[in-house]
């Protein structure tokens, strides 16, 4: 093939960390006049390959990690989230999510969502939300529940709009609860809040609105994951982190990001968007990735409709006046 759309630019070298690093330090010691940073510590790539950066950035000592668990939150991470810690030598402080999340009736009304479909759905059950793929079939792509019985009978029930959009307001409350614990303990510290989304999330909206989408600086929004993936080899983040699977770690039950939004798996989705990017046509993309034209299609359709969301998600208030 003699394009370059589907291929990445971006070469991880210790130049390139050096820089990111740099600016990083620039942007909130000198433009936001913050001593040090804060963001939350999931286990995952992204906020893995930010906490290296920013403990080069200000020193470990001058970096609080929180670990923000709940009641859903995966064992593999609660683990990871420790080995990246135990790594990097941060300061952590654990706020258990679970009470403010019950008090705020995130699990009721997320439950209470799920049972418009599954009226049986309750104490002991597990869910996930999924979207069909975009690759096997041409039909709207309508989010369905995956409910798990606690007898082990799994149901699989297209969810209408009003119980989507419910179940998913419900579960924001996690990402919106995770942030105002970080800018509370920014605040106390004088401290800026760092955000980790990689360039799919940033551009393509796979964030919540005043949740994880808030954040003062996010060093690797930028980058694509297959380029973050490079930058986790060449700062030594732990083999089994970076072996990881990308997961939402928002349901109860087990979740890909790929089944809940991105509808391929990442290092595809890079190349898609960036093919889109650069106006490669479709049918040379297909060539280069293995899919028919038709599929090729359907993911560019589909990342425009994804970049509309985005603009509202990122859109500051309006004023009027």
């Amino acid at each position: 093939m003699t394009y370059t759309g589907t291929k990445p630019a971006f070469t991880a070298t210790p130049a390139e960390v050096d820089r990111l690093v740099m600016r990083l330090h620039e942007v909130v010691r000198h433009g936001m006049r913050r001593k040090g940073v804060v963001l939350g510590i999931s286990g995952g790539i992204d906020s893995s390959v930010v906490a290296a950066l920013c403990a080069r950035a200000f020193g470990a000592c001058n970096v609080l990690g929180l670990t923000m668990h709940e009641a859903e939150s995966s064992d593999d991470t609660r683990r990871l989230a420790q080995v990246v810690i135990d790594h990097l030598g941060l300061a952590t402080i654990d706020e258990p999510l679970s009470p403010l999340l019950t008090a705020a009736g995130c699990y009721e009304r997320r439950d209470a969502a799920i049972r418009k479909v599954v009226p049986a759905y309750g104490p002991g059950w597990r869910c996930k939300l999924v979207l069909p793929s975009i690759l096997e079939t041409e039909q709207l792509r309508i989010s369905s529940v995956i409910a798990l019985s606690p007898d082990g009978k799994e149901l699989r029930v297209r969810l209408p709009a009003d119980a989507y959009l419910q179940a998913v307001a419900a579960t924001s409350f996690k990402q919106r609860t995770r942030k105002m614990l970080e800018y509370y303990h920014a605040d106390r510290l004088h401290y800026a809040v760092v955000g980790t989304p990689n360039r799919l999330e940033y551009e393509l909206g796979f964030f919540v609105k005043n949740g994880d989408g808030a954040a003062d600086v996010k060093p690797i929004a930028h980058l694509y994951k297959t380029e973050v993936y490079q930058l986790a080899e060449l700062l030594d983040i732990p083999a089994e982190i970076r072996a990881r699977p990308p997961t939402t770690d928002t349901y109860s039950l087990p979740q890909s990001q790929e089944e809940f939004y991105f509808a391929l798996p990442y290092a595809r989705m890079d190349a898609c968007l960036r093919a889109y990017d650069h106006a490669v046509p479709a049918a040379e993309v297909a060539a280069e990735l293995g899919f028919t034209i038709d599929q090729v299609e359907r993911i560019y359709r589909d990342i425009a409709a994804k970049r509309l969301v985005a603009h509202y998600l990122h859109a500051p208030p309006v004023l009027l006046d």
